[in-house]
């Protein structure tokens, strides 16, 4: 093709050597049948057999190009062949003609081949079979080939100077589809072109039908008057496929599934569920996938629907598994509904223990609770002989071991039944004991306070706490926490040199898992050798757990209790004994002190607590137990005639019980009463793990069957903590004689301690149906133990050249109590109820022997329990001291202000709430509280005083303005009058006036500053004394001026 608007005169000008004289009619005749019936590639229409194919791309390409037209004849003559429009020769045509005669044959021919164009020869041509896709819910559709008709009656633009005009024989006016119920349309989209379209009528469901059939044909518009001269193509074949749209969702075939497998079995096929789809398309139709939605299940699914299980089951895990599966097509749309799938699992006889559960909850204070209520051993009908079992309870990582009081081991002692005189040398740190307070602590309240050593910490024990006489018995106890430590020794306990050499005295270490005791003797019992180490090869000493140990020394035997278990000692080596030397001892925890380097060796790593010492008694066995004993463990009682035909043995911290016998009815039975039992109020939370092992004996060994351990725990839940409160009277004062007495001012004369816990009351009825009612806080009282109480001076310290706290040592030992003091205050232990504490600290009494510079103390009173665990409240005591002046001073004072001396007198006595020793009215000078007490009465009463002023003020104030309103209904005119009016008058008025808002004011200066004190008073009234009196005379010179603005005439 050409470009537009390019010319093309070649193909004319070489086909004119045909046309010229010369050529024959036919060809001349040809050529114009060529150029104007439409041929194509140069073939004469009609000519030759009619094909049904449809014209070569090259001939179309020849005819597109553009052409310039020719016009027709203004005239618009019409030949004989009907033609609308006139012929002329181009004028190309006309110059190479070489006469005229040729000129006219040629626009003849080609005017004729004009008018054969314009005549409907021929049919329209489509191709003879079509392919179509459409889409459901949708109406166009995409066809293959397209849908285009050709006519060759459509004259075609093969000059780039002339041209023919498109007439309605060449163009096609439709497409006719046939078939029944077909539910599609054909329409022309360019009639010019033939171009078409398929689209359907109605909605399209591919589940309904997938494809279509059906014949297609189209015609043209080449319509006579008739009608009848319109041509139709041949009938070519449609196929049309529906595509499908992934409009459903799978659907399982049944509500439900079920199965039942045996326990201890892998299935390759538990079940099978089955899910269908819809849709009409494979693609969307087909189930591709499955899928297990409940997480955490032992069971998976493969793409079929066949459900397995992934491990082998346990009917006493789970008795039945509800698992959710849902199902995906292959377009990846879910399941509207998931299924649900129940896979029981049915025991096996599987021998072991059955009927207990794993956690068990302890609630404090509930006593026993049975473990295993309702378990029982199965045998599977094996021929069993006998059975023994055994019930482990775990508790080494509670406390030291286990739940025990977490009272200071003094106190533990105390309360085990231990002689007195045990020094602690490990105590809590505390103002009275501080030698502790570097060495890191476990600061947990919940159970006992330990000290770790880190193998560079040791703590120095001042001199006077411990004083062990070599020559008596005595006895040391700790408890210990020690791993595998290194080759070198670690001491617990030294007591050595303190200066010049290193000698140790004593000592407790451990080297080599060994615990080892050194003893020097005393050298007055000679020179020969003696026994002075002794050596206890322990597993307990390095498996980094707690013990207990005792040492009873009376030499030369020397004993050890480990958990309560004796030990002899071996190998002992003998030394000769020190000798003599007056140089002092230092005595070390957690290392030992080299006097002649002046330094620390030896350090021990691990964990110590309640290391003590104590000279003159040794320990019993009695003791030992006790101070061992756990406040926890298992315990088992049974009625009359259970325990026949049953063994039991527990060990001695009762975290172990065997129950040994042939019966199996029996041992089930026995196992069914074991209980948990914890016996402290307020017990440490936390899991405490119980392991069950059994071992079975049967008639034939090798057929024995095995019994599984069974592991569980208990739960202990925590306790409701208890509210310690302090009150009593926290200010009170009292004469200067009476601190100086020889008794003293008692500080707490009224002391109460109450011990509260908070319990949660469900509301009565159901409270499920009515959601506003809520759980209700309840404090309910209980009682139990103080072991500590600690009153502190708030402020200065104790002076003891003037002052002391005092108790009776006579009543405190009697209730077993023990007291220290220092500057810092008082401290009072030992394990006690709080009504013995409430007595002991009635006691306390302080003392000032030298009370002329005194005039007040505070002090802080504060009470503990389980070392710690739980504390009080902090009560403050103030106490204030009245100082008596001489007899002389007291007339004196009573002349110049009589009127204070009863007011003072009884308003202290009200606010304090107790009487002095020696109450006298007229013995008191006024002190600090006193005179702020004389100055609020006086206050008081000048109130009462103001208050009746002013309502008398108000009403003469409204009888004024009553008269004011009279005189006003009787005004007249007075623009003409003079009048003269007395200033003076006016004066008082507004003077009155002024002096009531002056009251007010003082009075709400005077409600802010309550407890002025009685010097700023007096300076106070004196500045507004004078301020009023310069006001005064400012509005006196005011109102003496002539100012008749604010007069009433």
């Amino acid at each position: 093709m050409g470009s537009p608007g390019a010319p093309r005169p070649a193909p004319l000008v070489r086909s004119l050597p045909r046309l010229v004289p010369g050529a024959g009619p036919a060809a001349i005749l040809g050529a114009a049948g060529g150029v104007g019936g439409g041929g194509r590639g140069g073939t004469a229409s009609g000519a030759g057999p009619r094909s049904a194919s449809p014209p070569s791309s090259s001939s179309s390409s020849s005819s597109a190009g553009p052409s310039r037209a020719l016009r027709p004849p203004h005239s618009g003559a019409r030949t004989s062949g009907g033609a609308s429009r006139g012929c002329a020769l181009p004028s190309p045509l006309r110059a190479a003609m070489p006469a005229p005669a040729a000129r006219l044959l040629l626009a003849a021919l080609l005017c004729g081949a004009a008018a054969a164009a314009r005549v409907n020869k021929h049919k329209p041509w489509i191709e003879t079979t079509y392919h179509g896709i459409v889409t459901e819910n949708d109406n166009t559709v995409l066809l293959d080939p397209p849908l285009i008709a050709l006519d060759k009656d459509a004259p075609l633009r093969f000059a780039e100077s002339f041209e023919v005009t498109v007439t309605k024989e060449g163009e096609i006016c439709g497409f006719k589809i046939h078939g029944q119920n077909v539910p599609f349309e054909a329409v022309v989209v360019d009639k010019s072109t033939g171009e078409g379209i398929i689209r359907s009528k109605e909605k399209l469901d591919c589940e309904l039908q997938k494809d279509y059939t059906f014949t297609i044909q189209a015609y043209d518009c080449g319509k006579g008057p008739d009608g009848a001269n319109a041509k139709k193509s041949h009938k070519a074949t449609v196929h049309i496929q529906v595509n499908d749209v992934n409009e459903y969702a799978p659907v399982f075939k049944e509500k439900s599934y079920k199965a039942t497998v045996i326990e201890g079995k892998r299935y390759d096929n538990v079940l099978k569920v089955e899910a269908v789809d819809a849709d009409c398309s494979p693609q969307f139709s087909q189930i591709c996938s499955y899928e297990i939605v409940t997480p955490d299940v032992p069971f998976a699914i493969d793409k079929d629907g066949y459900i397995k299980n992934t491990e082998k089951l346990s009917y006493g895990k789970e008795h039945q598994y509800k698992l959710t599966v849902t199902a995906y097509d292959c377009g990846k749309k879910r399941a509207a509904e998931d299924v649900l799938v129940k896979i029981s699992v049915k025991p096996t006889c599987k021998p072991g223990w059955q009927g207990w559960s794993k956690r068990i909850e302890y609630e404090p204070g509930t006593g026993s609770l049975a473990l295993f209520p309702g378990m029982h051993l199965e045998t599977c009908d094996e021929p069993i002989t006998s059975v023994e079992a055994t019930v482990e309870l775990e508790t080494n990582h509670i406390g030291k071991g286990c739940d025990r009081d977490t009272y200071s081991e003094k106190s533990i002692h105390r309360l085990c039944g231990a002689a007195s005189g045990t020094a602690e040398l490990l105590p809590p740190p505390s103002s009275a004991a501080n030698w502790t307070v570097g060495l890191p602590t476990d600061n947990g309240h919940d159970s006992d306070q330990v000290f770790e050593f880190n193998g560079t910490q040791a703590v120095r024990i001042p001199d006077g706490v411990v004083t062990v006489n070599l020559q008596e018995p005595f006895m040391i106890s700790v408890w210990m926490r020690h791993g595998p430590g290194t080759k070198e020794k670690e001491t617990i306990l030294c007591n050595s040199d303190k200066t010049d050499m290193n000698r140790h005295h004593y000592a407790l270490y451990v080297h080599n898992c060994r615990l080892v005791f050194l003893f020097r003797q005393d050298p007055s019992q000679g020179k020969s050798y003696q026994p002075a180490e002794f050596h206890w090869k322990l597993n307990q000493v390095c498996d980094k757990e707690w013990h207990h140990y005792v040492i009873n020394v009376e030499f030369p035997a020397v004993s050890l209790y480990v958990d309560g278990v004796s030990y002899d000692p071996f190998p002992v080596t003998e030394d000769y004994p020190l000798h003599p030397s007056k140089i002092e001892t230092q005595l070390v925890v957690g290392a030992c002190w080299q006097g002649g380097e002046l330094h620390m060796a030896q350090f021990f790593r691990g964990n110590l607590a309640g290391l003590m010492i104590r000279s003159g008694k040794l320990e019993n066995k009695k003791v030992i137990d006790c101070l061992y004993t756990c406040k926890e463990g298992l315990d088992l009682q049974m009625a009359d005639g259970v325990g026949k035909g049953v063994k039991i043995h527990v060990n001695p911290s009762q975290s172990t019980l065997t129950i040994e016998g042939e019966d199996i009815d029996r041992v089930d039975k026995a196992m069914q009463h074991i209980s948990y039992l914890n016996s402290r109020q307020f017990p440490t939370p936390g899991i405490r793990r119980l392991k069950i092992t059994s071992t079975v004996r049967c008639f034939n060994e090798e057929a024995c069957v095995s019994i599984p351990s069974v592991e569980g725990y208990v739960m202990v839940l925590q306790p409701e903590e208890p509210k310690i409160s302090l009150s009593g009277i926290n200010h009170f004062a009292r004469s200067a004689s009476e601190f100086e007495s020889s008794e003293g001012v008692s500080l707490f004369p009224e002391l109460r301690i109450i011990s509260t816990i908070t319990r949660e009351v469900e509301p009565e009825g159901d409270g499920d149906e009515d959601p506003t009612v809520q759980e209700s806080l309840v404090s309910e009282e209980i009682m139990h133990n103080l072991d500590m109480c600690e009153v502190t001076v708030l402020g200065e310290e104790l002076n003891q050249e003037q002052e002391s706290l005092e108790i009776d040592m006579t009543r405190l030992q009697q209730k077993g109590i023990e007291m220290s003091s220092s500057n810092l205050g008082m401290i009072i232990t030992g394990v006690d109820t709080m009504a013995n504490y409430e007595e002991v600290l009635h006691l306390i009494r302080y003392r000032n022997w030298h009370t002329a510079s005194l005039f007040d103390r505070k002090f802080k009173l504060l009470c503990s329990e389980l070392n710690g665990r739980y504390v009080s409240n902090e009560f403050q005591v103030e106490v204030n001291v009245i100082h008596t002046a001489s007899p002389v001073e007291h007339a004196n004072h009573i002349a110049a202000q009589p009127q204070f001396i009863h007011p003072v007198h009884h308003s202290f006595v009200d606010l304090s709430g107790h009487n002095l020793a020696n109450p006298h009215p007229f013995s008191v000078v006024p002190s600090t509280a006193t005179v702020v007490i004389v100055v609020c009465v006086s206050f008081l009463v000048f109130m009462i005083i103001l208050g009746v002023f002013r309502i008398r003020a108000a009403h003469q104030r409204t009888l004024r303005d009553q008269d004011t309103g009279k005189e006003n209904e009787m005004d007249w005119d007075d623009s003409a009058l003079t009048i003269t009016v007395n200033p003076m008058e006016t004066y008082e008025d507004q003077h009155s006036s002024e002096e009531e808002e002056e009251e007010e004011e003082e009075e709400s200066e005077d409600g802010e500053e309550d407890d002025i004190t009685s010097a700023e008073s007096e300076s106070s009234e004196e500045e507004e004394g004078e301020q009023e009196e310069d006001q005064q005379n400012v509005n006196r010179q005011q109102q003496l001026e002539w100012d008749d603005s604010t007069l009433s005439y």
